[in-house]
């Protein structure tokens, strides 16, 4: 497993492979130094509790760079007038296409950090609206389990 921690500090992106002798990660960009917590699981691939947080609650989605994705649109849009909508039709097919050849990524709901190369992908579900709300703003903890109505 593969695993992208966001700085509490500055937002940047902390790139480390996880390891049972490390307990804290270091930002390159301001030196904050934040505490994580591996076990075995992590070393497996399996996916059941965040190190940063130590939350459970996770959403998976295309691992698609969503500022290129916006950008692709915004230019397909503005070609659309001279190419009567085609361009959107284009953009819908390559979208279709980069849809299926990409993979997913797992991402934790409390501190967004990134999972790739999870071995119990199938047992995340994917991204909730009203999940994200109550976690983000009411520090409500799912303990893993998706929100039902």
């Amino acid at each position: 497993m593969d695993i992208q921690f966001t700085c509490k500090e500055c937002h940047s992106s902390i790139e480390v492979v996880p390891s049972l002798n490390s307990n804290k990660i270091q930002c390159s960009v301001c030196l904050n130094i934040d505490e994580v917590n591996f076990n075995q699981e992590h070393l497996d691939g399996i996916l059941k509790n965040c190190p940063s947080c130590n939350r459970m609650d996770f959403y998976k989605q295309k691992d698609f760079n969503r500022k290129i994705g916006v950008l692709l649109f915004i230019i397909a849009a503005i070609l659309s007038i001279w190419t009567y909508g085609v361009s959107l039709i284009v953009l819908w097919l390559c979208d279709l296409f980069l849809f299926s050849k990409i993979g997913n990524v797992v991402i934790c709901y409390k501190c967004n950090t990134n999972f790739r190369n999870v071995n119990n992908l199938s047992e995340i579900h994917g991204f909730n609206h009203e999940m994200h709300d109550r976690i983000v703003y009411s520090d409500h903890d799912f303990k893993g389990e998706p929100l039902e109505h």
